[in-house]
């Protein structure tokens, strides 16, 4: 069976590795790509447009531009780049701080017979994006922490309510290395991130995993408000 896919993105972020020799991309060309590897039972809805800006609209506008998006999907996709957060301005006048709460909330609405029908918290999973150079450092940098190494999350290059719900497991399994470095193992963040590579690839083993993860939410601590 299909899913109905949101993805919610930093449209024009161009601080991204080019996808063809011929031109300079941005995320936007990145769902693209996204968009040409689905199967064909899946649909797939997409977040901040072009030209959009939040910063004169309510709380209540913003959610009727994106509540047909968003209500109608189950599984969410953040795409992570390097340049999806703009630092000077609030994270209130940001797109993707919105899609991710809406996405995280559980809402009612009313069908065509006037029956109240409320969503799921929708499974959730992040993308990171190569960088100009290919690289995923910026945001994934492997370490020589512990005996066999490990990957540092840079979370501070992500929205606040992202970040809330990264290694955000209960009951983690955890350990303190020697040089006082953190190491968690397991599904340990209901929003899971995954290297492009490696998810355009079998996109659907890790939308396969975060439906897991959906299905056993309650093991999580969940933020759904932006700050």
């Amino acid at each position: 069976m299909g899913k109905k896919i949101f993805v919610s993105y930093k449209y024009k972020d161009n601080q991204v590795r080019n996808l063809s020799i011929y031109e300079n991309s941005t995320v936007r060309d990145y769902v693209t790509k996204f968009e040409e590897v689905l199967d064909p039972s899946d649909n797939i809805y997409k977040g901040e447009s072009e030209g959009e800006d939040l910063s004169l609209l309510s709380e209540g506008t913003i959610w009727e531009k994106l509540k047909n998006r968003i209500y109608d999907s189950s599984v969410t996709v953040i795409f992570i780049s390097p340049g999806m957060k703009e630092s000077w301005n609030s994270e209130k006048n940001q797109w993707i701080p919105w899609e991710i709460s809406y996405s995280l909330k559980e809402t009612s609405r009313k069908n065509k017979n006037g029956d109240a029908i409320t969503s799921r918290t929708n499974a959730m999973l992040a993308v990171v994006l190569p960088d100009e150079n290919g690289s995923y450092s910026y945001y994934l940098e492997n370490k020589s922490c512990c005996v066999n190494g490990c990957t540092t999350h840079h979370t501070d290059k992500l929205f606040s309510i992202i970040r809330k719900n990264k290694f955000n497991l209960i009951d983690a399994n955890k350990r303190t290395c020697d040089n006082g470095s953190t190491i968690w193992y397991g599904d340990v963040s209901y929003i899971e991130a995954v290297k492009w590579d490696d998810f355009i690839s079998n996109y659907s083993t890790y939308i396969k995993k975060a439906c897991l993860r959906q299905d056993n939410i309650d093991n999580y601590k969940i933020y759904k408000e932006i700050n």
